[in-house]
């Protein structure tokens, strides 16, 4: 009888000490979790960081970097210098922040790959507010209306008063832009370009048939009395508004809105748009 009450004892031992073992085996678990949540508020920790950084990054730069192509009126070259309505009114906005503007041109199909990776500060250059650049930038409230047009010579313009007519044509887009979303929207055959700026050119040359522009290059650009008389727009493809993209999580975002709200209340905003004959896309409110 001992024996048994020996052997019962040294299995119930043998159990203590196993469930020890189970108990001891947890512990890395309740490591790893802890390790995970260190690492998440050390990783919110740093976007934070970066986010406070992007304003003192340009302000001990001395300079915001600006991304842009040739598109008047929105940003195009006079005399060397940059000037329309977004060179002028982020030249503004530098100042506001105690730095100057430099702007550099991109290639526009790269944009959030550009600012993702450091080497510009913002895009300023009439970008249309796409699902695709929202998901990819911070970007600040819209300020202008604006819409895709179909550019064609003046003397075929009555063939094409309507999307379905213009399907057989064959058109020119800048890469990566809102007009050849319509393009591939509407199953137009077309090739892509460096900018909207070449894409008349294609037109104009008679490489293609029509182009996809914003209506605003296209009311500065073509018609009477600009460098494309023989040509014209016709169909509006779509409505759409522009904005100001950041990288994501960038304190600069709400800096340029509070800078676009303080240039509407003392008259800048339209001055500028009515200098370059903008002012009837601007956004009130």
């Amino acid at each position: 009888m001992k024996k048994i009450i020996a052997l019962l004892m040294a299995l119930l031992m043998v159990g203590a000490v196993l469930a020890a073992c189970g108990k001891t085996a947890d512990k890395p678990a309740a490591t790893d979790a802890a390790a995970t949540q260190a690492a998440t508020a050390d990783s919110a920790t740093a976007d934070s960081a970066a986010t406070v950084a992007d304003l003192e990054k340009v302000q001990k730069a001395g300079k915001l970097i600006v991304g842009i192509t040739d598109f008047e009126p929105m940003d195009y070259q006079k005399d060397g210098k940059w000037i329309g309505f977004d060179a002028d009114m982020a030249t503004k906005f530098a100042e506001s922040l105690g730095v100057k503007a430099e702007f550099v041109e991109i290639d526009w199909d790269n944009k959030a790959l550009e600012l993702k990776g450091g080497s510009i500060d913002c895009v300023w250059n009439g970008m249309t507010l796409t699902p695709e650049v929202t998901s990819a930038m911070s970007c600040t409230n819209a300020y202008l209306n604006n819409a895709q047009v179909v550019v064609v010579n003046k003397n075929v313009a009555d063939k094409y008063g309507d999307a379905e007519s213009c399907k057989t044509l064959s058109f020119a887009v800048e890469s990566g832009s809102a007009g050849q979303e319509q393009a591939e929207a509407n199953g137009f055959k077309f090739t892509e370009v460096k900018d909207q700026a070449t894409a008349l050119m294609e037109v104009a040359s008679g490489t293609c048939d029509a182009a996809i522009i914003d209506s605003l290059m296209a009311s500065a650009m073509v018609g009477e009395g600009t460098g494309y008389e023989q040509l014209t727009y016709t169909v509006a493809l779509n409505s759409e508004e522009y904005g100001v993209g950041f990288r994501q999580g960038s304190d600069l975002t709400a800096k340029c809105n509070e800078f676009f709200a303080a240039a509407k209340a003392d008259g800048t905003l339209k001055a500028t748009a009515e200098q370059y004959k903008v002012q009837s896309a601007l956004i009130e409110g």
